[in-house]
Formats: C-alpha cells, sequence, structure tokens
C-alpha cells in the first residue's frame, strides 16, 4: 500500500531532492487541544521544479538513497 501525503517544500539545497514537512494536527491525548507536528523527510524531485513554500503530494516509494523514501508526485502550489 502507497501512502501519499501533502507536504510544504522547506529546502532544495540538494541535487535532485527537496526536504519537506509533512504536517499533522491531532488532539492532545489529555487536553483535547489541537496540536500541530512536522516531519521532515527528503523527497526526489527528478521531474519536477517545485520552489521554497509549495504544496506538494508525495508518495512513499523504495528507497533511492540512504535517506529519500519519498517521491514528489505532484506539485499542488
Amino acid at each position: 500500500m502507497k501512502r501519499i501525503f501533502d507536504a510544504t517544500v522547506i529546502s532544495l539545497k540538494m541535487k535532485n531532492t527537496a526536504i519537506v514537512a509533512i504536517t499533522r494536527r491531532f488532539p492532545h491525548p489529555l487536553y483535547k487541544k489541537l496540536i500541530k507536528k512536522d516531519n521532515k523527510v527528503a523527497a526526489d524531485i527528478s521531474t519536477f521544479a517545485p520552489h521554497v513554500g509549495d504544496k506538494v503530494k508525495i508518495a512513499e516509494t523504495k528507497p533511492i538513497s540512504k535517506t529519500k523514501h519519498f517521491k514528489i508526485m505532484e506539485v499542488i502550489k
């Protein structure tokens, strides 16, 4: 099963790689206040040219390198 996430591009300093932040919101287990948490992952940008701040859709793939396990499927903006 392929996992697909909406993420935001936060860095483009590497060749063919973008660092994206997957943001999720969930209620605190005791106090029920909504908490926002970011996970940063490396994603492959072989066919797309996103800019920092763009919203993208990423999908899990087989490992491309030591840290890259995601690929950008489309740029949402």
